[in-house]
C-alpha cells in the first residue's frame, strides 16, 4: 500500500511501471505525512502493518524475519534495529519518562511491525503532532502496557532526508508536549527539555 499525498514529480507513474509486485496506491492531497499514514493504516490488509518513507531501505530478509517474530505470540509490536547514517540503533529500554516512545521501541520507519487493531484503543496518527505523532501513539501504547517484542536483527536503513530529521528544534518541542501529555513530571520535562535545548544550539 502507497499513500502519495498527490505528487507531481513523477512518483505514481514509476509505482505504475512496477509490474512485479502488486502495488496498492492511493494517491490524494493530504495534510502531511501522519494524514496520509492514516490513510494507509486504514486501507491496509492484514493484521499488521511496517511504515517505510520515500528514502527507507528493508533489507530482503526482514518481512520474513518479522513474519516469523510475529507469528510466535501475536506481540502488539515488533521492533528490531535499524541502521542510521551507517550506525545500528535499537531501543533505549525502561525510562520512558527520559526516553519516551524510544524507551519502547528502536523508532517508527523501518524498524517497527504493528499490529493494526492497536489503533482501535490508541486511537490513529494525531494531527496536533505533525513531526512526532509516531511516539505519541508508541508512548501511549507502551505506557498502557501493549505487549512489544524487541528483536536484535537489523530490519534496514532509515533515511534522514525527511522533514521530522531536519526540523529537530520542531521534533524537540513536539517531543516535549508528547511528554506531558501522556502524565510526565512537568518540571523534569521541562528540565529536559532545556538541556536538549541547550545541546542542540552548542552544534552551531
Amino acid at each position: 500500500m502507497v499513500a502519495d499525498g498527490a505528487s507531481d514529480d513523477g512518483t505514481i507513474e514509476l509505482l505504475k511501471s512496477v509490474t512485479d509486485i502488486h502495488v496498492v496506491i492511493s494517491s490524494q492531497p493530504d495534510f502531511g505525512i501522519y494524514d496520509a499514514l492514516n490513510r494507509a493504516v486504514k486501507n491496509a490488509k492484514g493484521d499488521y502493518y511496517l511504515v517505510l518513507g520515500a528514502d527507507d531501505v528493508l533489507y530482503p530478509d526482514s518481512i520474513a524475519s518479522f513474519r516469523r517474530i510475529a507469528s510466535n505470540g501475536q506481540p502488539d509490536m515488533v521492533s528490531a534495529r535499524v541502521k542510521v547514517n551507517g550506525k545500528v540503533y535499537g531501543p533505549r529500554r525502561g525510562q520512558p519518562w527520559l526516553y519516551g516512545a524510544f524507551a519502547y521501541v528502536t523508532g517508527h520507519s523501518v524498524s517497527t511491525l504493528i499490529k493494526k487493531s492497536l489503533h482501535e484503543k490508541f486511537g490513529y496518527y494525531s494531527k496536533f503532532y505533525p513531526l512526532v505523532a509516531d511516539q505519541f501513539f508508541f508512548k501511549r501504547a507502551g505506557d498502557a502496557g501493549a505487549r512489544i517484542e524487541l528483536t536484535d536483527f537489523v530490519a534496514g536503513e532509515y533515511g534522514t532526508q525527511g522533514s521530522s530529521s531536519r526540523d529537530v528544534l520542531g521534533m524537540l518541542t513536539e517531543g516535549f508536549r508528547v511528554q506531558l501529555a501522556t502524565g510526565e513530571s512537568k518540571v523534569v520535562q521541562s528540565f529536559l527539555f532545556l538541556m536538549r535545548l541547550i545541546k542542540l544550539f552548542k552544534k552551531f
